[in-house]
């Protein structure tokens, strides 16, 4: 099997040689490719160690998802409309429920920023996805490796940037209206929003409501408790000057999933579904949860002479009830307030330099305001002090680098439960030093060379120290470890990037050693529920290293035409490990993902010479409705078995390869040269697939006894019919 992902790997790179050579005899054609244009690396900018960095000159690997990217996209949650992109991967527990898993790692490995500030909602927990409304999110960077120099603890995998939509030009005022709907579980998602910026004062204001039944495949038919209902709202508003920006924005996101148990009938094999359940029915069904996320942002800039002074501040509450036994009576409630901080100065650019400074960190308190219990009351205060600096050399070379410390201290309060000790009372203090290093050479207009060295530093999370209960949507009793101590990383990357006229080709190598890596094992015990039995697992810890790659080539041999292939690979063992204990647990599996697309229509001023402009305008008068940036494509996700299993204890299971297959189309309408809408279909699923993801937590319950199959699968055939409507006034 190895030997098959490094022949890829050499057939990338041969690739990307050879289309060098070939773009020799086409150089002088290369500034009017539509391709070439559209991957011009100048015309990004990315969230680089000193502040927005062109992406030529970004050290670390980094994927850029575009605003027009995430319209066309069908999904449930913003994490599931980025899981396609190459060393992403997703953790789900049903539609609602996705956790993002970049290069194998997750969970508090992997920092998520919304609204300028780190996303907090008990992101520990398998059922804990990232309450955030997609449609607030313009575009999406996602940094992979170690990126503890700007973001502190949890960022050991990376960060996910979900960039709100730009505010507008000034005098400019627009309103958005867009639709979904999604045949298999029957999503019906709407969002209304209108943005100005009227004198220097801007505003910004979205609601948006989406709601799915349980959705089907075909071995287990509607899956009880994969409905839900999400409802979340926000206003933004501010002063832009030439002095620099002055903004608040509150969020307010409801999420309301029902629990999929996974639960069978003894003798039918069926699924066993609670009170209220209906399999077109949009209500919620016991168990199910109750989730609500609040967010207040101040985000504040300064243009001095020398640079711009940057402050943000923000503060928010994330309540979490699980509801179990009764409609009306939770068991489970978590409530998690968090005050975020982080004050930076950035210099401009001055004979090739640019220096950063800052510090940041946050304060939590975690009550627990329910009857049952998973994890102890907590408090939990941190600070960090960074300074970085990049130095250009020429056109040629860029050099970046920096230096952090992290400072952290958890409490855990003690808690009697009839007469008997649940939590004892401790405290951890941890303190952490990073930095990195790094290096880009823009060998010419189509090749770049990439290296980096980064260290990571992670504190163990309070569900890893002091868990001890039932965690209903993992299905597992879990136990925490109070010695467990600090992660620390490693990890070296290389990339190599290339563009031409007829090939873009790129590729990742990255190795990562992790000391003291916490990871989650069976015990080969099981504790009684009140109605199924509860495999025991603890927390634990042991070095660990992670090898893998991400490669990508894009052929376009015309302009309208592309056909582009991406495959990411990762091998995670742990060290001085026995054979059964020898790899990582829950490590996605090896991903190849295949597109080719067709665009019949893709007429913009920035892309298409005079003549063809003036043969276009010729055959769409102003007076008619016309079609616009029209495209067909046809998708191929093919994930290969995943053998690399923790196998102890019955930790976890191999998982068989699969295919699947979609199609898609998308359009502007236009009226008399202005944009009506947006429309796009999808079909994901095409052959009704009946497949079990690795990272899917549903494929562990119970198994049905007349078919032998083990837990639930994931969702089958599914049409999306997407419509977006700008209005300009």
């Amino acid at each position: 099997m190895k030997a098959k992902y490094i022949i890829l790997l050499l057939l990338c790179i041969c690739t990307a040689v050879a289309a060098q050579d070939n773009s020799k005899h086409h150089h002088a054609e290369d500034s009017t490719d539509i391709f070439f244009r559209h991957l011009q690396l100048n015309e990004l900018t990315v969230t680089g160690v000193t502040g927005d960095t062109k992406l030529k000159h970004a050290t670390a690997p980094v994927s850029i998802v575009t605003p027009q990217m995430l319209r066309a996209t069908a999904s449930t949650n913003i994490i599931d409309a980025i899981a396609h992109q190459p060393g992403v991967s997703q953790l789900t527990t049903g539609g609602s429920i996705s956790k993002p898993i970049i290069r194998g790692l997750g969970y508090n490995r992997v920092v998520v920023m919304s609204e300028g500030v780190r996303q907090e909602g008990q992101q520990w927990g398998d059922e804990h996805g990232v309450e955030v409304d997609g449609n607030n999110v313009g575009s999406v960077e996602i940094l992979k490796g170690p990126a503890s120099l700007m973001y502190g603890s949890d960022a050991m995998a990376g960060v996910v940037i979900l960039h709100a939509q730009p505010t507008l030009a000034e005098g400019e005022m627009k309103a958005n209206v867009n639709t979904e709907y999604q045949t298999n579980n029957g999503l019906f998602h709407y969002s209304l929003q209108m943005a100005g910026n009227q004198k220097g004062f801007v505003w910004d204001a979205r609601y948006s409501d989406k709601m799915a039944h349980a959705y089907k495949n075909k071995y287990d038919g509607y899956v009880p408790g994969s409905q839900f209902h999400e409802r979340a709202g926000r206003l933004m508003l501010g002063i832009n000057k030439d002095w620099g920006h002055s903004r608040l924005t509150w969020t307010a996101y409801h999420l309301t999933p029902s629990i999929i148990e996974g639960e069978r009938d003894e003798v039918t094999g069926e699924l066993v579904h609670g009170e209220g359940f209906t399999d077109h029915g949009y209500g919620k069904s016991l168990p199910y949860q109750q989730v609500k996320h609040y967010k207040a942002v101040w985000d504040n800039a300064l243009n001095l002479s020398s640079g711009y002074l940057k402050a943000i501040i923000g503060y928010q509450q994330n309540r979490r009830q699980e509801y179990e036994e009764s409609m009306d009576e939770y068991g489970l409630f978590l409530k998690l307030q968090t005050l975020t901080y982080d004050l930076r100065y950035v210099t401009h650019e001055w004979n090739g330099w640019k220096l950063s400074t800052g510090i940041g960190g946050m304060y939590q308190q975690s009550d627990n305001k329910g009857e049952e219990y998973l994890i102890p009351d907590s408090r939990l205060f941190d600070f960090g002090l960074y300074a970085t600096a990049s130095k250009s050399l020429g056109d040629r070379w860029t050099l970046s680098g920096g230096l952090r410390y992290d400072h952290r201290r958890l409490h855990g309060y003690e808690l009697m439960e009839d007469g008997e000790m649940r939590f004892v009372d401790f405290t951890r203090h941890f303190n952490g030093l990073t930095g990195s290093i790094g290096a880009v050479c823009n060998i010419n207009d189509h090749f770049n060379l990439r290296l980096n060295l980064a260290r990571g530093f992670r504190t163990p999370n309070m569900s890893e120290l002091a868990s001890n209960g039932v965690h209903e949507g993992s299905l597992r009793y879990e136990i925490g470890n109070q010695n467990l101590k600090a992660e620390y990383s490693l990890q070296a990357d290389l990339g190599l990037d290339f563009t031409s006229r007829y090939v873009s080709a790129q590729l990742a190598l990255f190795a990562n050693r992790i000391d003291n890596y916490i990871f989650i094992r069976g015990e080969g015990q099981e504790v009684r529920g009140e109605t199924i039995d509860y495999p025991v697992y603890v927390y634990t810890q042991g070095d660990a290293r992670l090898l893998g790659f991400e490669a990508g080539v894009d052929f376009h041999p015309v302009h309208s035409v592309h056909f582009s292939n991406t495959f990411s690979y990762v091998d995670a063992q742990l060290l001085n490990a026995t054979p059964d204990t020898k790899y990582l647990p829950f490590t996605p599996a090896p991903k190849w993902t295949s597109e080719l697309k067709w665009e019949l229509f893709h007429h913009t001023h920035s892309t298409v010479s005079p003549h063809a402009m003036h043969e276009y305008r010729h055959a769409h008068p102003k007076s008619g409705v016309a079609l616009n940036n029209l495209y067909i494509a046809a998708g191929l996700d093919c994930y290969l078995r995943q053998t690399h299993i923790y196998r102890a204890d019955n930790t976890e299971t191999e998982t068989p390869g699969y295919a699947l297959l979609s199609l898609s189309a998308g359009t502007d309408i236009m009226f008399r040269s202005k944009k009506l809408a947006e429309f796009y279909i999808t079909a994901d699923n095409l052959l009704n697939k009946a497949y079990q993801n690795h990272l899917s937590r549903l494929k562990y319950a119970d198994e049905n006894v007349i078919t032998g199959r083990r837990g639930v699968y994931n969702m089958g055939r599914n049409i999306t019919f997407k419509v977006v409507v700008p209005i300009a006034f």
